[in-house]
C-alpha cells in the first residue's frame, strides 16, 4: 500500500480546464532544472501519471462492484415486495394501515396480452379492406379482439399472441413528513 503522495501527482490530481494550468508548467520546468539525475526526474513523473492510473482503475473496479450491488439489491427489492404482496393477498389483505408509513398497499395481479401480426401479403391485406395508407394493425387487432369472421385474412397474416403477467405489488405510502427519511428501530426491535 502506497502512503506517500507526491506533489506533482497532487498537482495533476487538481488540474482542469477552468484551473491555471501555468502553476503545473512551472512547477514541471523547475523539476526538470533541478539537480537531480535525469532518469530520477523520468521515473518520477512516470510513477506519478502510473499512480494515478491506479486510482483510476481502483474507481472503475469499485463502480463496477456498487452497480452490481445496485442491481442485485433492486432485484431482491421486487422479489421482496412480489413475495410480501403474495402473502398478504393470501391472508386477504389488501392494506395495511402503519404509524411511521401511511399504509401498505397491495396490487392484484394482472394480466396483458400482445400480439404480433405479421403481414404476409400486404396488399391482399389491404384488399380485405385493412387499410390506413398501409396495412391498418389497428383494425386487424380490433377485428381479432372482437372474434370478426376474418378465415379470408388468416391466410395472409401471421399472428403471434403472448401473454405478460403482472404479478402482485407491495407498495409503502409514506407518511407526508419531513420525518420520512428516519427510520425508528425501536419499532423495529418491538417487532421482531
Amino acid at each position: 500500500m502506497k502512503v506517500k503522495k507526491y506533489r506533482l501527482e497532487t498537482e495533476i490530481e487538481h488540474l482542469s480546464i477552468d484551473n491555471q494550468k501555468s502553476w503545473f508548467m512551472d512547477y514541471l520546468k523547475s523539476l526538470l532544472e533541478s539537480d537531480k539525475p535525469y532518469y530520477q526526474k523520468s521515473d518520477y513523473i512516470a510513477l506519478c501519471f502510473f499512480e494515478l492510473d491506479n486510482k483510476v482503475d481502483y474507481l472503475a473496479n469499485e463502480i463496477k462492484a456498487l452497480t452490481a450491488q445496485k442491481k442485485k439489491l433492486e432485484e431482491a427489492k421486487r422479489l421482496g415486495l412480489e413475495i410480501t404482496a403474495k402473502t398478504l393477498q393470501t391472508y386477504g389483505i389488501d392494506k395495511m394501515e402503519g404509524t411511521v408509513i401511511s399504509s401498505l398497499t397491495t396490487t392484484p395481479s394482472k394480466k396483458k396480452l400482445n400480439r404480433k401480426i405479421v403481414i404476409k401479403d400486404p396488399s391482399k391485406v389491404m384488399e380485405l379492406g385493412f387499410v390506413n395508407f398501409t396495412v391498418d394493425r389497428k383494425a386487424i387487432d380490433i377485428a381479432l379482439e372482437n372474434g370478426e369472421d376474418i378465415s379470408e385474412l388468416l391466410q395472409h397474416i401471421e399472428v403471434t399472441e403472448t401473454t405478460e403477467i403482472t404479478l402482485p405489488k407491495l407498495k409503502i405510502n409514506k407518511r407526508r413528513s419531513s420525518n420520512n427519511n428516519i427510520v425508528s428501530t425501536e419499532l423495529l426491535d418491538d417487532v421482531a
